[in-house]
């Protein structure tokens, strides 16, 4: 069943993609191998971008890329060899473009936003498609990242869900390579969340579930060496 926030958004921007376009996501939300990078992500984000629509100047266009981030997740090749964030992103790219049916500015706008994942903390608008692109950009990348202020007990289920996406990769290896990404979150300080207005809401929450889980994996290191 699809959820209500996802009909919603969607019935805004089916119109410019083709008719395939919606299938392809579902059934790319759905995968297996998927447990937070799913449909509950996209909702989450989705929601948030409703409740928040008023920080947005083309809250359609953040939409789309909303729908398109994740589209292509994988965490290794079928050869066995891990795959990187920013392949993933690339190919989510490629796949929008495929179905997109948007205007030439749109496409580049959601282009842009989307493959600004790719290095969340380091990503800034490189043209300003439309009066207030910078800020929609900056907007959707704290969106994304706006499930870091979660209550603790759905931080660590988050976790777990990351964890099944990478069960193949060995303890160690995983908690190393966690612990590095929060780790880079909380060297961004103050601008883990760029617009003033979610890092009023989202920073502080962040931060603590940031530290706790660092600790909590340090010592899940320390107990398995």
């Amino acid at each position: 069943m699809i959820d209500p926030i996802v009909q919603n958004f969607w019935s805004q921007i089916a119109g410019r993609h083709d008719s395939e376009a919606f299938a392809v996501l579902d059934a790319a939300y759905r995968e297996p191998h998927r447990a937070y990078h799913g449909w509950g992500h996209i909702v989450d984000m989705l929601s948030k971008l409703d409740q928040l629509s008023a920080l947005a100047v083309r809250p359609d266009l953040i939409a789309a890329a909303i729908f398109w981030h994740d589209s292509v997740y994988l965490t290794r090749e079928p050869n066995g060899h891990p795959r990187t964030d920013p392949e993933n992103v690339r190919d989510s790219v490629l796949l929008f473009e495929r179905h997109s049916r948007f205007d030439a500015m749109e496409q580049a706008a959601i282009h842009d936003i989307i493959m600004a994942t790719a290095n969340h903390m380091k990503s800034k608008a490189k043209k300003e498609h439309y009066p207030g692109f910078s800020g929609d950009l900056d907007f959707f990348l704290d969106l994304d990242l706006s499930s870091l202020a979660v209550s603790w007990p759905v931080f660590e289920q988050n976790l777990e869900n990351i964890r099944f996406e990478f069960h193949w990769a060995p303890e160690q290896d995983f908690y190393l390579g966690r612990t590095k990404m929060l780790e880079s979150f909380l060297g961004g300080g103050d601008k883990l969340f760029r617009r003033p207005e979610t890092r009023a809401l989202w920073l502080a929450p962040a931060r603590e579930n940031l530290q706790r889980a660092a600790s909590d994996l340090n010592q899940k290191m320390a107990c398995s060496a």
